[in-house]
């Protein structure tokens, strides 16, 4: 006679039974818990990850207004000093190296340390995952970006006013965002630290020495002024510097647009990875 003993089913719904948890369209508990992990990850260390990069841009601030100021005679575009030029282009700097800083780190840290199964294994679909990552590369730039633009007036380095609000707050999001994507995909296919490095030596530095951040980009010969025009690096901190100065070296209309789009098409590109699990997956 068998005497095999079976479990009878467990009904969700009785008494001390917990049935399995019920999320909904949008996981938000687990999306929340995403956000506040990777804010946390750059709070707990902050003298590093926010008051370093200020350091790091009232040096380079200094630095260039002795060397290109000529003795305060100077000046830029829209007949504005160096100095007011400069400092809106130091500060969006500022967030681009963070925003791309905290996603990059995030997962190359978690490949290399074998953790990734943390955001893995949780309830999370590959919308809240990017959602998540990026939310926090967006709120860590835009932190370095107002204790850069804090210190700059505290020291009244330069008189740092705001022109239009609206194209500072835009195309500081948009910049965040823009580089977070960036630091996710490559947090996603690099598979140790030197194909980052790669990433930064090849991709982001020609970038950012044709955006126009200490210079005019009038002053390069062709064909890089034409090209420097196609750049998104240049687009947004053109548009950032707008917000300060009032004048932009490029149409605002074309680089609103154009950095939006590719700030969306490199989102969706984190999704479509994250969704397919490339290199994070067996």
């Amino acid at each position: 006679m068998d005497q095999t003993l079976t479990r009878p089913p467990i009904e969700a719904g009785k008494p001390g039974i917990a049935g399995p948890r019920q999320y909904g369209a949008v996981n938000w508990l687990g999306l929340w818990t995403l956000c506040l992990r990777e804010t946390r990850r750059f709070w707990k260390v902050g003298m590093q990850t926010l008051f370093a990069p200020v350091v790091s841009s009232l040096l380079m601030l200094f630095v260039f207004k002795l060397a290109f100021d000529q003795g305060g005679s100077a000046t830029s575009p829209g007949g504005v000093s160096f100095e007011t030029f400069l400092a809106p282009g130091v500060v969006m700097m500022a967030i681009l190296n963070n925003a791309f800083a905290n996603t990059s780190s995030s997962l190359i840290i978690a490949k290399v340390q074998g953790n990734s199964v943390d955001f893995l294994m949780p309830p999370l679909s590959p919308l809240e995952l990017t959602i998540g990552f990026l939310s926090g590369a967006v709120t860590r730039g835009i932190l370095v970006g107002l204790v850069t633009y804090a210190a700059v007036w505290i020291m009244q380095i330069t008189p740092f006013q705001i022109a239009n609000l609206f194209a500072v707050l835009y195309f500081s999001v948009v910049a965040s965002l823009f580089m977070g994507a960036v630091g996710l995909l490559g947090g996603i296919w690099a598979d140790k630290f030197d194909h980052m490095a790669a990433v930064q030596n090849f991709v982001i530095m020609p970038l950012t020495m044709l955006s126009g951040t200490f210079y005019p980009i009038g002053r390069l010969p062709e064909p890089f002024v034409t090209i420097s025009h196609f750049n998104p690096f240049f687009q947004m901190i053109d548009g950032f510097r707008y917000g300060f100065t009032g004048h932009a070296e490029s149409d605002l209309w074309f680089g609103g647009l154009m950095s939006a789009a590719i700030t969306l098409a490199l989102c969706v590109g984190c999704w479509r990875m994250l969704k397919v699990g490339y290199k994070l997956k067996a």
